[in-house]
């Protein structure tokens, strides 16, 4: 079996980090990987060193601007060079890509398995935008193969606003540890129930942008956090001198750092007590499945189907509406760090690579065993 995986850089976040980790179990079970990268870079190869990288050929400048064309002009020759059997959508950032190959190769277009990496509810957006995106999701819908969703929560949902019948869409959980890194996750959970100190010590993390909602979550720490609380913040991204003046209008500066970038989120988690997701959509965000692999105490707001199921229903957390500072900052008051984990069951095993990419193996196999008893649909336009 011969995966094409296609990716505009690795130097990305979540998405992009949990398909290296997929295409690398893939390839140690004895598939034919490949993977193709709009632009080159080395900042995540050590997620899958191994592995055929293919580089679409660079022009005489920069094409970060246009990288979703640049793919769209590339992948098609690579497809007819390489003839997967299955080419693998990493998530919602490369579902155009997906649409616009399989409208130009029709037919001689492989499956394409489409991974949900965020909400499509968008509940987010003002009206007129969110229904213009609920169209672009039905189009998808008719255009893509097959999809996976992350829990049962989003495959009900995504069956609705995609338009798909419930046979289009399978439900595998986000691979987003393997054994190490689990390993690394509890070790720093560890640590961090051994040196704790006075006050609470409060992460966040990701891009900074206004989807992480982490200028809802600076007010929130302002009104809810006690006199020996700090607040960490990691990542980088374009909001940042915007937070930093937010920081500094409220008089935060000796509380609150932002960090910047940082590839291992386990260094923070070992000297913190509690997860706060702000966030005003996602999809099921990795620093959740990590922070309870730690055993931190969630805080996270209602940005997807999911998390209500993931975090109160299955571990000791809690969930507010998404973009209410004054509701947040309630959670903030009254939150704990947790007790040693003893007997307490770990859902973060639920979200292991190792098990979960024979999951999207078997997908893959049904999908092909499917292909090959029936004819191939046409798409509108395509010669009989």
């Amino acid at each position: 079996m011969r995966i094409l995986c296609f990716l505009h850089r690795l130097e990305l976040g979540g998405v992009e980090r949990t398909a290296l980790r997929l295409c690398r179990q893939w390839h140690d079970s004895g598939l034919d990987v490949e993977i193709m990268l709009g632009r080159d870079g080395d900042r995540m190869k050590a997620e899958a060193p191994n592995l055929p990288y293919r580089v679409a050929p660079q022009p005489g400048f920069s094409t970060a601007w246009i990288e979703t064309l640049w793919m769209i002009l590339w992948l098609p020759g690579m497809i007819r060079r390489v003839r997967p059997d299955i080419l693998f959508c990493a998530g919602n950032s490369y579902t155009i890509v997906a649409v616009v190959i399989k409208l130009l190769l029709g037919r001689r277009c492989p499956p394409i398995v489409a991974k949900i990496s965020n909400d499509l509810l968008r509940s987010d957006l003002p009206a007129p935008i969110r229904f213009l995106y609920h169209l672009w999701c039905i189009l998808q819908g008719r255009i893509i193969d097959h999809w996976v969703a992350l829990s049962p929560a989003m495959a009900a949902e995504a069956t609705v606003l995609l338009g798909i019948a419930p046979a289009r869409i399978a439900t595998i959980a986000n691979p987003v540890l393997d054994a190490a890194r689990y390993a690394a996750l509890v070790q720093a959970g560890e640590q961090s129930r051994n040196s704790r100190q006075p006050g609470r010590r409060f992460l966040a993390a990701g891009r900074l942008v206004p989807q992480k909602g982490f200028d809802v979550l600076i007010d929130a720490f302002a009104q809810g956090a006690q006199p020996d609380d700090r607040l960490v913040i990691v990542g980088e991204g374009p909001e940042r001198a915007r937070l930093e003046r937010r920081i500094r209008r409220l008089n935060l500066q000796s509380c609150t750092q932002l960090p910047g970038h940082c590839h291992a989120v386990e260094t923070y988690l070992a000297c913190s007590d509690i997860l706060v997701l702000p966030s005003r959509y996602e999809g099921l965000p990795a620093v959740v499945v990590e922070a309870m692999a730690a055993s931190l105490a969630i805080i996270a707001t209602d940005c997807c189907a999911s998390m209500r199921d993931l975090v109160e229903d299955s571990y000791p957390g809690v969930v507010v509406p998404s973009g209410s500072a004054g509701a947040l900052s309630v959670a903030i008051a009254v939150a704990r760090p947790l007790s040693d984990p003893g007997e307490r069951s770990d859902p973060a095993v639920a979200f292991r690579v190792e098990t979960l990419a024979a999951a999207y193996q078997q997908l893959f196999a049904e999908i092909l065993a499917t292909e090959q008893t029936e004819p191939a649909p046409q798409l509108i336009g395509e010669a009989a």
